[in-house]
């Protein structure tokens, strides 16, 4: 059992599972632990990331028409040691998870090496790819991680449509590989107003073809997605008022079995904002573990430069990844990232999720708006601004 002791009780993690579990400061002297300092000593403004987006490459030739970082066949590709530093001051940070991303991270000949280099340091180490090109080799490489996600939108036509060119083919063939060899393999879905209609067959065919887990993500305006055709490909305003029903019969067609899983990224928390259901009971979010906005909290990024990002999509701040367990808490841009929580505008300050919510998708607002937050997709949003153009 790994144990992150916070003010109010602490962070529990089961090393033989992914599964993180907040646990109160009696709930931990139930179980015979207590928090000493950190619980009686002065409570540190922001505590570190709980997991950490790591880019061990931004090399990758696909071409993906929306990719957040733009990578590309010659993009940078750190060494392996400074790497290494940066899982060192993880370690030292205290976070749980580490995500190796890119780029695709399985043109890296030491893939394996590095993800067993987080285990050493008791970092779950997990990672994303795009399934092209995987051949034995890089599939040995991906057996040294507690879970694969691969990037799969739906059959060639969505594919397609999401990232420029059909690569279907080549994800169902990844996906199917990692399962029969018995890595947990999980899918990646961006929605977008192509995608979304779509959705049930896409996770019915992953499922099928041996994924235990989905993580639905929101696309967003970064990198070669940040244009205007940007607002020709996100969801509609419609589709996004139908997630929360659309969510709930996924959720429960699919894991009635219990074998597949179902998430979202904290993106698309905003969308949750008029469901009955949630708002009636805004911490049943919390209960199971969905948060809102994490960026510059909970979670943060690390760019292949060895910078900290809020987020995997977000610019870079001059944090360096190895100055995390002593600079995450006063970095200022981080800290503007976090900030815009504690006195929201309105409809944010009466909705019910706001805490869980936290405004939404600050680089959704950054990219529209030119601001940090309301987001400006969120259903409750969209209302307030049609009410002040038409009081």
């Amino acid at each position: 059992m790994i144990v992150r002791y916070e003010a109010w009780g602490a962070w529990v993690k089961l090393e033989s599972a992914a599964a993180i579990v907040a646990v109160d400061r009696d709930g931990m002297r139930s179980l015979g632990l207590d928090g000493g300092d950190a619980w009686t000593a002065a409570r540190r403004t922001v505590s570190p990331p709980l997991e950490v987006h790591l880019a061990v490459t931004s090399r990758c030739g696909a071409g993906c028409k929306g990719c957040y970082l733009d990578a590309r066949p010659d993009g940078a590709e750190p060494p392996r040691e400074d790497l290494e530093a940066l899982l060192d001051a993880m370690q030292e940070a205290g976070v749980f998870t580490v995500a190796f991303g890119g780029g695709e991270p399985t043109t890296r000949d030491d893939l394996a090496d590095l993800a067993e280099a987080a285990r050493r340091r008791g970092l779950t180490p997990v990672v994303t790819t795009s399934g092209l090109g995987l051949s034995d080799a890089r599939l040995e490489r991906l057996r040294a991680f507690a879970q694969v996600n691969v990037s799969y939108d739906g059959s060639s036509a969505t594919y397609a449509q999401v990232r420029g060119f059909d690569g279907a083919g080549a994800a169902e063939r990844a996906i199917e590989k990692l399962a029969k060899v018995g890595v947990r393999v999980g899918v990646n879905v961006v929605l977008t107003r192509e995608s979304f209609p779509r959705l049930a067959e896409t996770l019915d065919r992953a499922k099928a073809l041996g994924a235990c887990e989905a993580q639905l993500l929101r696309y967003k305006p970064a990198g070669r997605a940040a244009s205007l055709d940007y607002l020709a490909q996100r969801m509609t305003p419609e589709q996004v008022l139908s997630f929360p029903v659309v969510l709930r019969s996924l959720s429960h067609a699919l894991s009635s079995d219990g074998a597949f899983g179902l998430r979202i990224d904290c993106a698309l928390v905003p969308f949750l904002s008029t469901d009955p259901e949630l708002t009636s009971d805004p911490e049943r979010l919390a209960r199971f573990g969905i948060f809102g906005c994490e960026a510059g909290g909970a979670l943060a990024a690390v760019t292949a430069t060895g910078h900290v990002a809020p987020c995997s999509f977000a610019p870079a701040t001059t944090l360096t990844g190895r100055d995390l367990a002593s600079g995450y808490d006063g970095d200022a841009e981080l800290g503007r990232w976090r900030a815009w929580v504690d006195a929201p505008p309105e409809p944010c300050a009466s909705c019910a999720i706001r805490r869980v919510c936290k405004g939404g998708c600050k680089v959704v607002s950054g990219f529209v708006d030119g601001v940090h937050g309301p987001d400006p997709e969120c259903p409750r949003v969209r209302s307030n601004r049609r009410k002040a153009l038409d009081p």
